[in-house]
């Protein structure tokens, strides 16, 4: 009874992390990232589905998405500059993420006027301002996060920005189908807007985290000028441009080669890869629903709503994991978790069509059934119980990676890195479901998460090698 009692205990320990106040400001502005998303990336494409644009126009949608893979560019910008006016109300992180939902709301007002069939250039520009505002949100809500808590705490304020990131993925995802499916489109895109205040409230309840002054960072960087190229390079001598771009941009970088050597490279491949499978099929999977035969409302309830839970739960088991057993174990369970899920959309997809060839001698995909709401719900539970999983330990695994002098610029060379492939690559998905099938296509999603298992090992027996030294 006493080693039951010890483990009941030990349990409400770690999840009595949770109630810290940076737990739950970051579970709040975590609810202000995701809920832009679905709304430029798989809600957006039922939306355009709905209004008949072709599979491989909307596949191209994806590319909008890129914007969060190449926000490295303007993170520097971020890090550093002081908004006039903002600054000295909000702080340099707050004020950076005030300004990333002014422009999401802005951006979803405008694509709520929006008709896909007559403007789809214009549907695009705003679903691209949005994706800008939001990653521009996110490059100092990332370094935020970071700075608000010490090491120990950052898995559980990852499964807490994955809660109400998820949170707001409910409402973008099922909330959104829902409102369209009861009113209309435009409608469902002006109540996501009036539900981005909710990040503006928990900003203003938020403490700006401490920072260094900025003679500490000018003498910081100085000093890691000097010592990775070996000798005094009087810094603080060379002109203003020189100093901004060795300190914002290029410190940054050195830095991370010079802490972690050559074996760096690795790291940022297993960064790219590790997101290869479930990104790469996201933007199909809305489609594949609907092509399946399922209502708007099935969607929102089933594979949005009751989702929804199995990912929460598998976030905050995750972050107690992550407590118990460091990162690398589940890491490795979230990475084998989502490649395997995929082969469940496969399977599904063989349930609900079959290839037939047409009378112009062509092999086309023909619904033959709409499996029961039981096994899409089972799919679904499966996909995102592993995605809830994978994502807490990814996200606590890249916050370990950063140094706090550095944390907005490298944490976005991180998260820029990681999404960067899979978008790419899932701008042809599309295209692969129409040149052969949907079965086929997840069969390859889940092949893509293969390097990332074996990475994930190699990075786990470098981390023991470097503690037993």
């Amino acid at each position: 009874m006493s080693s039951l009692h010890a483990s009941l205990q030990w349990w409400r320990d770690a999840l009595a992390i949770y109630r810290q106040k940076p737990v739950m400001v970051i579970t709040l502005l975590g609810f202000s990232a995701g809920l832009p998303y679905l709304l430029v990336f798989s809600t957006l494409t039922a939306w355009l589905r709905d209004a008949g644009v072709e599979r491989t126009a909307i596949g191209f949608f994806a590319w909008v998405g890129m914007t969060y893979s190449i926000k490295i560019f303007w993170a520097p910008v971020v890090d550093r500059l002081r908004i006039p006016l903002l600054y000295p109300l909000l702080g340099q992180r707050r004020s950076w993420i005030f300004s990333g939902q002014l422009g999401i709301i802005g951006g979803l007002l405008w694509l709520s006027q929006m008709n896909p069939q007559d403007s789809l250039f214009w549907v695009a520009a705003a679903a691209l301002l949005i994706a800008f505002s939001s990653s521009t949100q996110d490059v100092s809500l990332d370094a935020f996060r970071i700075e608000s808590a010490p090491d120990e705490v950052q898995g559980a304020m990852s499964a807490g920005y994955i809660l109400g990131y998820r949170l707001a993925l409910l409402v973008s995802g099922a909330g959104a189908f829902y409102i369209a499916d009861v009113v209309d489109w435009h409608s469902a895109y002006v109540v996501m807007a009036a539900c981005m205040t909710l990040g503006i409230v928990a900003l203003f309840w938020a403490d700006e985290p401490a920072h260094r002054s900025a003679d500490e960072q000018r003498l910081m960087d100085a000093q890691m000028v000097d010592q990775v190229m070996g000798r005094p390079m009087n810094l603080a001598q060379r002109p203003a441009w020189e100093r901004h771009l060795l300190g914002a941009v290029i410190c940054p970088m050195l830095e991370f080669f010079q802490r972690n050597g050559t074996f760096a490279l690795l790291i940022l491949i297993f960064i790219a890869v590790f997101r290869l499978s479930d990104i790469s099929m996201g933007v199909m999977a809305n489609p594949f629903y609907l092509d399946l035969g399922y209502s708007k409302t099935d969607i929102a309830w089933v594979a949005k709503f009751f989702g929804f839970f199995m990912t929460i739960f598998g976030s905050l088991l995750c972050g107690v994991l992550v407590v118990k057993w460091g990162i690398f174990r589940p890491l490795l369970l979230g990475a084998v978790l989502v490649s395997s899920t995929n082969l469940l959309f496969a399977l599904l997809a063989t349930v609900g069509f079959s290839s037939m060839t047409n009378a112009q001698g062509i092999e086309a995909q023909f619904l033959t059934a709409t499996p029961s709401l039981f096994w899409l719900g089972f799919v679904i539970s499966a996909d995102n119980l592993s995605g809830g999983i994978a994502s807490t330990a990814f996200i606590a695994y890249l916050s370990s990676l950063t140094n706090k002098s550095y944390t907005a610029t490298q944490y976005a060379l991180f998260s820029s890195l990681m999404t960067l492939p899979g978008k790419f690559i899932s701008g042809f998905s599309g295209w692969v479901v129409d040149s052969s099938s949907y079965a086929d296509f997840f069969v390859v999603a889940a092949m893509l998460g293969i390097p990332a298992i074996l990475l994930v090992m190699v990075l786990r027996r470098h981390d023991k090698d470097i503690s037993a030294r």
